[in-house]
């Protein structure tokens, strides 16, 4: 169980990290953009490409800028979970035991974010069949037709996200009920323990036991 959970990070950090990179052609294309619509040279060019071709070249990069925004957005919610990059909102979870915070991860793994992934991915992959058969483009007509290719990286995203709370799933169950052995490996690999360091020095439990008998 825990080489499939290897198996299944090694696949969602992988993919994440090689597409963070699109962040570089990101930045790029947003300042060409913004820069040229502010030469009149390069915008009556622009303007001639339009006429001759039926195509902006300013719309086109403006949907390559939300294209791989959304690229970018879904293929690192993944990544993003097993490092606990994301927002968590919570006051008593991250004061509680490595234990504690195991049983609520896993209660919001099984009865929240699994169902919830295999529900959007089946609902995506028809979001991106209907744009197919539907010939789907740019709400621009000179923009980047063919919406449903960018729409394919909904289901992909999701996915890559399930792999990422598959692996963490079955990381928790081991570490809470596995054999000692086992359990001290699954909890190496568990980055959303919180970092003891960054909190008060008294926790939940400390708290509680610290009280006299009678108060608590």
């Amino acid at each position: 169980m825990l080489n499939f959970a290897d198996a299944a990070d090694r696949l969602a950090r992988s993919i994440g990290r090689a597409v963070s990179w699109l962040i570089v052609p990101l930045i790029f294309i947003i300042m060409f953009d913004v820069i040229t619509r502010k030469i009149d040279i390069i915008r009556d060019w622009s303007a001639d490409i339009t006429i001759a071709t039926g195509y902006s070249i300013s719309f086109i990069l403006q949907d390559m800028q939300w294209h791989i925004h959304g690229i970018l957005l879904m293929f690192a919610f993944g990544v993003g979970y097993l490092t606990n990059a994301h927002v968590r909102v919570d006051i008593f979870r991250e004061m509680a035991s490595h234990r504690t915070q195991a049983k609520i991860e896993l209660f919001g793994l099984l009865f929240m974010a699994v169902p919830f992934l295999c529900l959007a991915l089946w609902k995506s992959v028809d979001m991106v069949a209907l744009s197919y058969h539907q010939g789907e483009g740019s709400e621009s007509l000179v923009g980047i037709p063919w919406r449903y290719v960018i729409k394919t990286c909904l289901p992909i995203g999701f996915v890559l996200v399930l792999a990422a709370a598959v692996a963490t799933l079955i990381r928790t169950i081991v570490y809470l009920y596995g054999s000692e052995e086992n359990s001290k490996r699954a909890e190496d690999d568990i980055q959303y323990f919180t970092d003891k360091t960054v909190l008060p020095k008294v926790s939940l439990e400390d708290d509680i036991l610290a009280k006299p008998a009678g108060e608590r």
